[in-house]
């Protein structure tokens, strides 16, 4: 674990073990808790070619109809369907939206339960192993199944290390964002600004809008664990304080963006001209975040999901 603190430049390295001795009793720590779903699909079209479906959300409040990323695109026009070894299901191409696609789950009564039978975890792009042990892609606090990837800072979280920040007198909440589309999308346009974020579901419950006013009221710190949870909190801050409920955001949170609610971060090291790597960098300065990443690429720390991790403690004024 890279430990920054933007306000005096200073780096630190550490272990993510040693994580409670950076923090203060007092102080609350805001985990995501979206499950993923094993909803990476791969199939066959009619005409034999291999086809790839990852269900991305439901529409329509259902679970026959899904917001999903399709491959290869070109080969999957409206009307095209894809089909499964040993199963029943039938995917059904609605609408197609580049590499997107309103698709329709038929074929069995409950389409869910078939998508987790036979369903892959959708890991990023770089991993290009499958996952014997699904269970490695969630986190130990998981509960709402419906995210597209793992809030992966929450991987770095044991049941003893819990203990032990609790032990250290900090408190823990938890709230809910379905991981989406985003997570896939690297950002090409040269202004940031003009980047089209998917929205995302989220939800604070009145427990855990309590317990961040409370926090901030006492003049303790919020420190959101991942770049979810921190759009989670942005998006329902109402000054300093936040909302209980339920919504969708399309928060995209640049350099220039005014933290309200979110005091300090762990995060992992993000992929180059990702809007994860823009939010760090919004948090505690752009320069300061490539200087970090410097460091830790001559230290030897691992990158990206299944990586090491970085603490900001605290944001540039």
């Amino acid at each position: 674990m890279l430990v920054l603190d933007p306000s005096s430049h200073h780096v630190t390295h550490a272990s993510i073990r040693d994580l409670p001795g950076y923090l203060e009793p007092g102080d609350l720590l805001v985990f995501n808790d979206s499950r993923v779903l094993p909803a990476r699909l791969m199939g066959r079209r009619r005409d034999g070619g291999e086809a790839e479906v990852l269900l991305l959300r439901p529409v329509d409040g259902g679970h026959h109809r899904w917001q999903a990323l399709i491959r290869p695109a070109r080969r999957l026009e409206a009307g095209s369907q894809v089909f499964f070894d040993q199963s029943e299901l039938a995917i059904s191409v609605e609408v197609r939206h580049h590499e997107t696609a309103t698709v329709r789950l038929d074929g069995v009564p409950d389409p869910l339960s078939e998508v987790r039978r036979i369903g892959q975890m959708p890991t990023p792009p770089y991993i290009r192993e499958r996952l014997a042990d699904r269970e490695r892609y969630q986190t130990v606090f998981a509960r709402e199944e419906g995210s597209a990837a793992a809030p992966t800072a929450g991987l770095h979280f044991t049941p003893e290390l819990l203990n032990a920040i609790r032990d250290r007198g900090v408190n823990l909440a938890f709230v809910t964002l379905h991981v989406g589309l985003d997570t896939f999308q690297p950002v090409r346009v040269d202004d940031p600004s003009q980047h089209s974020i998917h929205r995302e579901w989220f939800r604070i419950d009145e427990a855990t809008a309590n317990a961040v006013n409370d926090t901030r009221r006492r003049g303790n710190r919020v420190v959101a664990v991942g770049t979810t949870s921190v759009r989670t909190l942005e998006s329902a801050a109402a000054g300093d304080r936040v909302r209980a409920g339920d919504a969708w955001t399309g928060l995209l949170i640049l350099p220039g963006h005014r933290f309200q609610v979110v005091d300090a971060i762990i995060t992992n090291f993000h992929l180059p001209k990702s809007t994860l790597l823009m939010l760090v960098s919004a948090f505690a300065g752009r320069e300061q975040i490539l200087a970090a990443y410097k460091e830790a690429i001559r230290e030897g720390y691992r990158f990206y999901s299944f990586g090491d991790c970085m603490l900001i403690t605290r944001r540039a004024s």
